[in-house]
């Protein structure tokens, strides 16, 4: 992989769930210094909206695409604000059964 490349999160991990980046998201190498097995990757949304994160990816939990959408960034991140948001909502419900 090398700056410039497009890529796709495989993996849901919880390092990367805490900075709103899930399995599914694309994203794009935004620096050409892999470090410690990882590749600094910048997550978009379209348009004018901020980006959900720039976060150290490690190589494995990648794959290189050839096209990144934006979209999908923004339907997986509705997912699961909407997801938080119904767990927030019910507080003494089991929630053991959501996939992250």
């Amino acid at each position: 992989m090398k700056m410039m490349d497009c890529v796709e999160v495989i993996v849901e991990k919880p390092e990367y769930a805490k900075e709103g980046v899930h399995k599914g998201m694309h994203g794009w190498i935004c620096d050409d210094r892999y470090i410690q097995g990882s590749w600094l990757v910048n997550f978009p949304q379209c348009g004018e909206k901020d980006d959900i994160a720039t976060i150290g990816i490690k190589e494995e939990d990648l794959k290189e695409i050839p096209i990144m959408y934006a979209k999908i960034n923004e339907e997986i991140k509705e997912q699961f604000d909407r997801q938080e948001q119904k767990m927030a909502s019910n507080p003494g419900e089991d929630h053991s059964s959501y996939l992250v």
